[in-house]
């Protein structure tokens, strides 16, 4: 049955492309990939970045991986199986956004290099991903913990829990690694520069 439906569905080409939008936008899109551990500071640096290029008039959006999961991907669990279909879910909501001229930022954990790189490939590679490795010791991680995961994830808890009962795979080749314990200002100058030097946006940050 699935594949006779796929047999009917056709691509549909729009009349506004993505280079017009990117034009009309005077930036080019592009798909920006936290990853980490949990309370690596990922979202916190997202943020912070996100707000800086939208004062500079960029047009963004930051897709959180808690709220992905509160609404698109509320029906999985965090087995291996339905952590990556919450990876690919992700991934094709951010291949729309980067279709639609748009600077996306990801915030999700994403533990797996395999998960990453059909990412990377679902995006088209180099042109229209960057990859942001979060650094932060897992010590650090624990004691910041706002939501107590890790307490609960070591006291048995909650299971599957990445960096205590499973594992996170450090990326092999990251376009940027970020200290998680520099300052917010520090890291999102870091970002903002690698998008100017790529040509994405026209400023850039001393």
């Amino acid at each position: 049955m699935k594949n006779n439906m796929q047999k009917n569905i056709f691509w549909h080409e729009h009349l506004i492309s993505r280079e017009k939008r990117e034009k009309y936008n005077k930036h080019r899109s592009i798909v920006i990939w936290f990853t980490g551990l949990s309370g690596a500071g990922k979202s916190s640096i997202a943020n912070h970045l996100e707000k800086k290029l939208f004062i500079h008039g960029m047009h963004t959006y930051l897709l959180d991986g808690d709220n992905i999961r509160s609404g698109l991907c509320s029906d999985l669990s965090f087995s291996k199986t339905d952590r990556k279909e919450n990876i690919r879910r992700i991934g094709e909501v951010a291949k729309i956004m980067l279709d639609a001229g748009i600077i996306t930022l990801v915030s999700v954990i994403s533990p797996y290099q395999n998960q990453r790189k059909m990412i990377y490939n679902m995006l088209g590679g180099v042109k229209n991903v960057l990859e942001v490795f979060v650094d932060t010791p897992i010590s650090v991680c624990e004691k910041r913990d706002p939501k107590k995961l890790y307490q609960q994830a070591r006291s048995g808890n909650i299971y599957d829990f990445t960096g205590i009962q499973e594992e996170y795979e450090i990326p092999s080749n990251p376009d940027i690694i970020l200290n998680g314990t520099d300052a917010l200002e520090i890291n999102s100058k870091k970002i903002i520069n690698i998008l100017y030097k790529n040509h994405i946006i026209s400023f850039c940050e001393n």
